[in-house]
């Protein structure tokens, strides 16, 4: 399995589950798909997975998922990032160049109005699920190679600096922090 063969898995689950939205759902449609798969193309999207994991290990899009999720852990940003897999490619890879443009998401801004946190973290575990599944064992022990990129030490700043966020992420600041500084300003209003 190829990066191109993976995506058509992903857009596939989506496709067939009835909430394409929620990153557990796409998962387990995921599971069930590759499942049904040869092996080898099982643990060869646990490489592509990884793949695209690192692909998306950059400072800034750490610093997106911090503003959306109000903090963001290394596990954090990790299930992020296996979330935006699960929104499929295309989102994927608009998001990844401009970590900004996750503002611009229909459910982004649903989720940032109802406080819903971005995370998938059954998304990384897809190729582990299903290659038990499919053989009733674990991925081989030596699947897969990850190698994280160095970070962009531009990006290096307190991500709880909301001036510096909404300096570099001006659309997520204006979706997520501005309008968490006007509940505290209602909640501290006389009255």
């Amino acid at each position: 399995m190829d990066k191109e063969q993976f995506w058509e898995l992903i857009a596939a689950a989506r496709d067939q589950t009835i909430a394409p939205h929620e990153s557990e759902a796409v998962a387990r449609e995921a599971t069930s798909l590759l499942a049904a798969r040869p092996v080898e193309e099982i643990v060869a999207a646990e490489q592509v997975l990884w793949d695209l994991m690192s692909e998306s290990y950059t400072n800034s899009l750490w610093a997106a998922a911090y503003t959306a999720n109000g903090g963001c852990s290394d596990d954090g940003f990790d299930y992020f990032r296996g979330w935006l897999i699960a929104q499929g490619r295309e989102v994927f890879e608009r998001v990844v160049a401009d970590p900004d443009a996750l503002a611009t998401l229909p459910i982004v801004q649903a989720a940032a109005a109802a406080g819903i946190d971005l995370e998938g973290e059954g998304m990384l575990v897809i190729a582990w699920n299903a290659h038990i599944r499919a053989t009733g064992d674990q991925l081989p022990p030596d699947a897969p190679t990850i190698r994280y990129p160095q970070p962009d030490p531009a990006w290096n700043f307190d991500f709880s600096d909301s001036d510096e966020i909404a300096r570099r992420l001006p659309r997520l600041a204006a979706l997520y922090l501005e309008w968490g500084l006007t509940e505290i300003r209602v909640k501290r209003a006389p009255g």
